[in-house]
C-alpha cells in the first residue's frame, strides 16, 4: 500500500516536515510501505508547472518528483554505532528498484539480508517484476527457473553497490546475502550442490549464501566454506546449535589450503521469535516469577551466544586460522523486529550491542533505532543477570532444547510457504501469459 510523501519525509533518517496530501510518485514509481529510507541524503523537486505557493496539493492532483542529490550526507546512529562500538547495521530487505538501497548506504547501513519471505512480498506485491517474468517465461524458462533469475538480479546489483564499501572494509562488510531453496532445509548434499551454483551464478565476492542451520544442514556448512564459499548460516535457535554452527565454520576453514582472508562467515542468531514463544509458555504457566520474565529470554540468550562466540574465537585453535587470514565468524542479531507492541521498539537492537558483531533491521526497528536508539556497548554489560534469567526459564519448565527445535521447525515452515507460495503466484501469472499469447 503506497504511503503519503509527507508521511515518508518525516521519518528520523530524513528529518523535517515537507508538505501534506501529496501525491506519491518518484521517477514515476509509487512509494510502497517502508520506504522511507530511499529519502535519506536526497532533496525533492516537484515537476509541475505553477505550484502553489504553500506546496500543498489535493490528492486528485498528481504530483512527480525528481530525485536529486543532496549535497550534504546526513550522519545517523548508523554510522556512530559502527564507528563506536564496532557493530555493524545491515538492512533486512530487498527489492526493486535496487537503487533505493543507495541513501541507506549513505545513511550508514553496510549490509544486506533477504530471505524468501521478502522476496514473497517484494516480487508478489509489485509489478515491479513483471516485465522480466514474461520475458523470461516467452523464453521458455520454467517459473522456478524464473524466479531464480529475478532473485539473481536483485541480488547482483545490490551487491554491486556495495561492493565500494565492501572494498573499503577490506571485506568486513558490504555483503548481501542470498538463501538456498528453503525446500532444501533437511537436504545436505542438494544444499552444498545449490550453494555452489548460487555462488558461481551471482558470481559477486560480496555475496553470502545463506544456509540453514539445520542438523542436516551443520555438515552443508562446512563443505561449502571448505569450498571457499562465504555463508550466512540462517535460523539459529538455541546456544546448542550455535556452538555447532561455529564448529562446522572452523572446521571448513580447516580443510582450505592456503590463505583464508577472502572467506567470510555470519551466524545469524535469531531474537525477537525466542520471545514470541517463551512468553506465550510463561503466560501459560501465570505465576507471578513466570509473567517477569517475559520479554527476556531472547535477549539473555543473546548474551550468552556473544560470550560463547568470545570463547569458540580464541585460543590456539582459532590462532592457527587467524595467522592464515581467517576473519571470526560474526555473530548477527536477526529477527529484531518487535513482535509484542507493548515492548520498546528498539529491544532487540539496543541491548545487544557489541563489538565485531552485525545487527540486521527491517524498516521499523531501523527507522526506531535511528529516531532514539542509543549507541553504547551492552551485549554483555550484565551477563549474571543473563545467566539468571536463561536458567530461570529453564527451572519453570521451559527446555532451552524445546525452544530451539520448535522455533527451527517453524522457521523453516515459514520459509518454505513463503517460497511455495511465491511459485503458485507466478505460476498463475505464466498461465495467463500463455492464454493472452
Amino acid at each position: 500500500m503506497a504511503t503519503s510523501l509527507q508521511t515518508l519525509w518525516q521519518s528520523p533518517i530524513v528529518g523535517g516536515s515537507f508538505a501534506s496530501h501529496v501525491d506519491d510518485h518518484s521517477n514515476g514509481a509509487a512509494f510502497t510501505s517502508g520506504e522511507f529510507a530511499r529519502l535519506q541524503g536526497l532533496s525533492f523537486m516537484a515537476i509541475k508547472s505553477a505550484p502553489p505557493s504553500n506546496f500543498v496539493a489535493s490528492r486528485s492532483v498528481k504530483w512527480r518528483c525528481a530525485v536529486v542529490p543532496s549535497k550534504t550526507e546526513k550522519r545517523t546512529l548508523l554510522h556512530d554505532l559502527y564507528e563506536q562500538q564496532k557493530q555493524s547495521p545491515w538492512y533486512d530487505n530487498l527489492r526493486r528498484p535496487v537503487t533505493i538501497l543507495e541513501p541507506l548506504i549513505k545513511s550508514g547501513v553496510r549490509g544486506v539480508t533477504s530471505n524468501p519471505t521478502i522476496f514473497e512480498k517484494a516480487i508478489a506485491g509489485s509489478n515491479a517484476y513483471d516485465d522480466q517474468f514474461r520475458q523470461l517465461i516467452r523464453e521458455g524458462k520454467s517459473v522456478e527457473d524464473a524466479y531464480w533469475a529475478l532473485v539473481v538480479q536483485d541480488i547482483q546489483e545490490a551487491c554491486d553497490l556495495f561492493q565500494p564499501l565492501y572494498n573499503e572494509s577490506n571485506g568486513g562488510d558490504g555483503y548481501i546475502s542470498l538463501e538456498v531453496s528453503p525446500l532444501l532445509a533437511n537436504e545436505t548434499q542438494q544444499t552444498i550442490e545449490s550453494a555452489k551454483y548460487l555462488h558461481n551464478v551471482v558470481n559477486r565476492p560480496n555475496v553470502l549464501i545463506k544456509i540453514p542451520a539445520t542438523l542436516e544442514c551443520i555438515e552443508s556448512i562446512k563443505q561449502v566454506i571448505a569450498s571457499s564459499i562465504s555463508v550466512n548460516v540462517t535460523l539459529i535457535f538455541s546456544l546448542a546449535r550455535y556452538e555447532a554452527v561455529i564448529d562446522a565454520y572452523l572446521d571448513g576453514l580447516e580443510a582450505v589450503q592456503g590463505d583464508l582472508s577472502k572467506i567470510s562467515s555470519v551466524a545469524s542468531f535469531f531474537v525477537s521469535r525466542v520471545d514470541t514463544y517463551v512468553d506465550k509458555r510463561l503466560d501459560a504457566i501465570g505465576t507471578e516469577e513466570a509473567l517477569q520474565l517475559r520479554g527476556k529470554a531472547a535477549n539473555a540468550q543473546a548474551a550468552l551466544a556473544f560470550k560463547l562466540y568470545q570463547e569458540k574465537f580464541s585460543g590456539p585453535r582459532w590462532e592457527a586460522l587467524e595467522k592464515r587470514g581467517a576473519k571470526k565468524q560474526r555473530a548477527l542479531w536477526a529477527s529484531t523486529s518487535v513482535k509484542n507492541p507493548a515492548y520498546p521498539d528498539t529491544l532487540y537492537v539496543n541491548p545487544l550491542i557489541g563489538p565485531d558483531t552485525v545487527t540486521t533491521m527491517p524498516d521499523a526497528a531501523l527507522n526506531a533505532f535511528v529516531d532514539h536508539g542509543k549507541v553504547a556497548r551492552t551485549i554483555d554489560a550484565n551477563l549474571e543477570e543473563a545467566e539468571r534469567v536463561y536458567n530461570k526459564i529453564e527451572e519453570l519448565g521451559i527446555l532451552w532444547s524445546d525452544v530451539g527445535s520448535v522455533l527451527e521447525l517453524e522457521g523453516v515452515a515459514s520459509f518454505k510457504k513463503s517460497f511455495t507460495d511465491l511459485v503458485k503466484s507466478l505460476s498463475g501469472k505464466a498461465e495467463t501469459l500463455a492464454q493472452s499469447n
